[in-house]
């Protein structure tokens, strides 16, 4: 009955409520900056390793990696599989059509996230949507209630299905078995990860600016292996992916369980556009204007689906194993991979789900850091009790490894749809302020200056923005 409840639930907030809400944000973001994130994609790029003037402080590029890494994750490949085999192939062009527009809701957040952003005493910076909500809109319930749904989605949703998915890439081998393999995995699993978080945020930040990118390009390396030794399905493998994405009578017919839905919530879930949670990242940056991590951001929204997704999607589909919902998940990728690899494939796919499960686990816990500190009134709790709260999230994911598939996704699902509920609205309430700093960084970039950011030049008044003072 609570499995109904949650998956009834679930469909609700993707069909319609979430589908009409991202969809029209995403397009009045597009238009409204005038399609940045296409337009200013090549100076996104050369800002990702610009320095910040103080070399203590965090950088665009380490901003980038901790967005990236709570991004880039299972969801690049046990989220693509499954809306592959449970809504078509054609779930791949709606994540493509997300990712785009959804950019720009994440260049959005992130720059206002920037502008509204707090000093330390160290003259380091922290935010996120929290602090943008409650400062500029006066809503500081909406602020708590957003928080509880980051803490919820990054702590238990997030990191259950996380968990669940890692160890599902077991089930291949000869010696999973269904009780004990789990039991075993979420306990390796939680010893590690625990000794991580138990470090603190600069080891985070340090763990994720090496793994991250070493992964992302051994991954799309052995995609590309994969789809190139199969060259001659990839026409056919285009024309079913577009046959099925505007397969309108099919589409209609079911519309929760269509391509189009599951290319939305999976795509969503794996780049986290317009959710919230990139922007606790972004305001971390030390940056001379907000448009630039702004800018940054959309880079990662370009790494996680265009890069990772399409990368896992594209090797399924030219590989031409078997498509069914009994394959969904692991089992699809790594089949897909045997068919070049052999056995080798099924261990490569466990290996890069290891890497993946890390960092995203990891990366979700610096987001819940941010929500916690902003509960206890914009300060860290004590070291007493996030000791005590990072060995909870330990054993959470401990059982994450143990519960079904159908619970895991639906409750990491109906979590980010809270946080997504509440952030997209403000974003759009906020939206000036991010276009007029957008327009302020592009006269100074045509003027030939590196852009410098001042409060009063979008009209703020004097000490109205903390960190810009």
């Amino acid at each position: 009955m609570i499995l109904d409840i949650l998956n009834y639930l679930d469909s609700v907030l993707y069909y319609p409520i979430l589908l009409i809400v991202m969809g029209l944000a995403g397009l009045y973001f597009t238009f409204r900056t005038r399609f940045v994130q296409i337009r200013r994609f090549a100076t996104a790029c050369k800002l990702i390793m610009e320095k910040p003037k103080d070399s203590e402080h965090v950088s665009s590029f380490q901003a980038l990696m901790v967005s990236t890494a709570s991004r880039v994750g299972t969801g690049n490949i046990i989220g693509v599989s499954t809306a592959i085999c449970l809504g078509g192939p054609g779930a791949v062009f709606w994540m493509w059509i997300m990712c785009i527009i959804g950019a720009a809701s994440a260049f959005i957040e992130s720059t206002l996230a920037q502008i509204y952003k707090r000093k330390h005493e160290d003259g380091s910076s922290y935010g996120g949507p929290a602090y943008y909500i409650e400062q500029a809109l006066r809503a500081p319930w909406a602020s708590i209630l957003f928080c509880i749904f980051l803490i919820a989605t990054y702590a238990i949703g997030f990191n259950m299905l996380c968990a669940y998915n890692l160890q599902s890439t077991f089930s291949t081998y000869s010696f999973y078995h269904s009780t004990t393999t789990p039991i075993i995995v979420g306990a390796v699993l939680m010893i590690v990860v625990g000794y991580c978080i138990l470090g603190g945020g600069k080891r985070i930040v340090k763990i994720t600016e090496i793994v991250v990118p070493f992964m992302g390009i051994l991954y799309v390396g052995v995609s590309l292996i994969v789809i190139f030794v199969h060259f001659t399905n990839i026409p056919a493998m285009f024309v079913t992916i577009f046959k099925n994405a505007f397969d309108f009578k099919s589409i209609l017919g079911g519309v929760s369980g269509s391509c189009l839905v599951y290319g939305i919530k999976r795509g969503l879930y794996s780049n986290e556009a317009g959710v919230g949670s990139a922007p606790n990242a972004s305001a971390s940056a030390s940056v001379t204007h907000p448009v630039k991590q702004g800018l940054v951001q959309t880079v990662s929204v370009y790494i996680d689906t265009m890069l990772l997704c399409t990368a896992t999607a594209l090797m399924c589909l030219a590989s031409g194993v078997d498509i069914s919902e009994e394959v969904s998940g692991a089992v699809y990728v790594q089949n897909a991979l045997a068919t070049v690899f052999g056995q080798a494939g099924p261990i490569f796919i466990t290996v890069a789900m290891v890497l993946f499960a890390f960092t995203t686990l990891i990366g979700n816990l610096y987001y819940v850091n941010n929500a916690l500190a902003y509960l206890n009134h914009k300060n860290m709790p004590s070291e007493k009790f996030m000791k005590i709260f990072h060995i909870i999230c330990a054993v959470v994911i401990f059982f994450g490894t143990m519960i079904s598939a159908d619970a895991a996704w639906a409750l990491a699902d109906i979590f980010m749809a809270g946080m997504t509920l509440i952030n997209l609205p403000c974003c759009a309430l906020l939206g000036g302020k991010a276009v007029a700093a957008l327009k302020d960084f592009e006269h100074q970039l045509k003027n030939g200056k590196d852009p410098e950011f001042h409060a009063k030049d979008i009209g703020f008044k004097d000490g109205e923005l903390e960190f810009w003072k």
